[in-house]
């Protein structure tokens, strides 16, 4: 699946961040502001973004730690990340970005305060690794930041379903030229497991001492975050 995700992204990232602005009216720049409050986030923190896309959230965690802090961002595509270190010399940051795999991290044990995924962890092969691997990389008493689509359920279940599926695929198709990869996307938001579930997945890592969910937008998205456990 690797590959055929990294394909995908390549080939829509001229125009993700232009198709995310309007498929989410913006909410999107505020749920990644609400993660990095979530992840207690303060100056001077070393802060790992993996999956980062074209910069976003590895942006905002450095609006919070700082010129003192460090912020890295990787992604496995290329094409995707290339749009990163421009968009931080425009926001007058100092970020580093590369190329790496989630679930093969190049970083010793114990590196970083912080490691965040956006909206990333459902492409990968296997996400308890990637768990694992972000723990890994993370000092004791660190925390694991996971922001990622839910599945509403109430009054908001049939309008996102039908957003999801219908809306989405037409609109960043019509606009990228790829209607399968805005297929895709909903259809892995929609299998992945949300709330209770992902907080069972983080137990299963036993990488944490503590986890817990905050739904964003009535269960549209929510933020996990896990305290890594102590030696």
């Amino acid at each position: 699946m690797s590959e055929k995700v990294r394909n995908m992204f390549a080939e829509i990232a001229d125009d993700y961040d232009r198709i995310n602005s309007i498929l989410s009216f913006g909410v999107h720049s505020a749920w990644r502001k609400k993660s990095v409050l979530e992840s207690g986030a303060k100056p001077g923190d070393r802060v790992l973004d993996c999956a980062t896309g074209t910069g976003d959230l590895a942006l905002e965690f450095k609006r919070t730690v700082g010129h003192e802090g460090y912020v890295l961002g990787t992604d496995f595509c290329e094409e995707m990340i290339e749009h990163a270190p421009g968009k931080a010399e425009k926001n007058q940051m100092v970020v580093e970005f590369e190329v790496a795999d989630a679930m093969n991290l190049p970083y010793p044990d114990n590196s970083f305060d912080i490691a965040s995924i956006a909206f990333g962890i459902r492409n990968v092969d296997d996400p308890l690794v990637c768990l694992q691997e972000m723990g890994r990389v993370v000092k004791p008493g660190g925390k694991v930041v996971v922001l990622e689509f839910g599945q509403p359920k109430g009054v908001m279940k049939m309008p996102f379903q039908i957003y999801s599926k219908h809306v989405m695929p037409a609109v960043g198709g019509w606009i990228s030229g790829n209607r399968e990869a805005y297929t895709y996307l909903p259809e892995t938001s929609a299998k992945f497991p949300a709330g209770e579930k992902f907080l069972e997945l983080m137990d299963q890592s036993e990488t944490f001492d503590e986890t817990r969910a905050v739904k964003l937008t009535g269960g549209i998205a929510f933020v996990y975050i896990g305290r890594v456990k102590e030696n």
